[in-house]
């Protein structure tokens, strides 16, 4: 069994401010939903590929982001809980605190798409034991935050202190460095989170094969390595079970058409226009299928694989 899943992250303009310590103009405050939200579901409907986007409940108090998000469910797609106030720092609250926002962020969804989610994605994939305990406790089919990735690791670390040497505070935070032991390929997940064991489903974001160093396979290595590039990569990531492309609503957007060139020389992506980042996904995609991968929601690999 060879299973491809596509997920989306969908992060707003405020996520990355925050990371990089900015603030939003407001007219660009929900591009995310508003610009890039119908470019991801064209682009899937016209790969036939059902994707799993990861909602963040607070957002959804808007009408405009409810009904893109409510679309996508319409058409198929799996809508699954990044949260409901995407606190990059959930892993330093108190359990009651991680449990409150688990539900809420779940009891939003539901309003919206009148399904539960059934998976879970941490703010800035950071996990610990007590936040995999809320989501077993809540009923959850699968979580998919461990990222077993060094490239990713140490870069996020730099990036964090190169802000910080510049003035600004990012809000974002790094996981505990033992994650890079994790197995990169689905596992039930153990204490602490990282090993094995009969907990709850860990689906691992994606990274190449072992043997090919476990660099990063996700949305912006995908699109910053062009057509081409994305087919070597994909190709470095073919043969495990299951392959987990994890992309955010910001790697399909513009720059130029979104107003968002003020964010440019801080996001390496919106250096790339939407139309080229969308040709490197059709190569991945591609690849994938060559190599006779069946695309998937994540929750449906969880179901086949758990």
């Amino acid at each position: 069994m060879k299973l491809a899943a596509l997920s989306v992250d969908l992060d707003e303009i405020g996520c990355y401010a925050a990371i990089h310590g900015l603030d939003v103009p407001s007219e660009c405050a929900n591009a995310i939903h508003d610009r890039a939200v119908p470019r991801l579901a064209q682009f899937f409907a016209r790969q036939g590929v059902p994707a799993t986007f990861f909602a963040i409940g607070a957002d959804l108090e808007r009408p405009e982001n409810a009904a893109a998000v409510r679309g996508l469910h319409a058409a198929g797609h799996e809508v699954a809980n990044h949260s409901y106030s995407h606190f990059y720092d959930l892993t330093r609250r108190s359990r009651d605190e991680v449990r409150m926002d688990v539900l809420r962020g779940s009891e939003a969804i539901e309003r919206v798409t009148g399904a539960p989610p059934v998976g879970f994605r941490a703010p800035g994939y950071t996990l610990t034991d007590d936040v995999l305990s809320v989501l077993d406790e809540l009923g959850y089919l699968y979580d998919s935050s461990v990222f077993p990735c060094p490239a990713y690791f140490s870069a996020k670390t730099l990036a964090i202190a190169a802000i910080r040497a510049r003035g600004r505070r990012s809000r974002s935070l790094v996981d505990d460095p033992r994650v890079l032991l994790a197995p990169a390929d689905p596992y039930r997940s153990g204490t602490p989170y990282w090993t094995r064991g009969r907990g709850i489903l860990e689906l691992p974001i994606g990274v190449t094969r072992d043997g090919a160093g476990r660099m990063p396979y996700i949305g912006t290595s995908v699109v910053l390595s062009g057509a081409a590039g994305a087919r070597v990569l994909t190709e470095l990531a073919v043969g495990r079970p299951l392959v987990n492309l994890e992309l955010h609503g910001i790697d399909l957007a513009d720059a130029d058409e979104d107003g968002l060139g003020w964010l440019k020389p801080h996001q390496p992506d919106l250096r790339r226009s939407a139309r080229s980042k969308e040709a490197a996904l059709e190569s991945a995609i591609a690849t994938l299928r060559r190599h006779g991968y069946t695309f998937v929601t994540l929750a449906d690999a969880a179901r086949r694989l758990g």
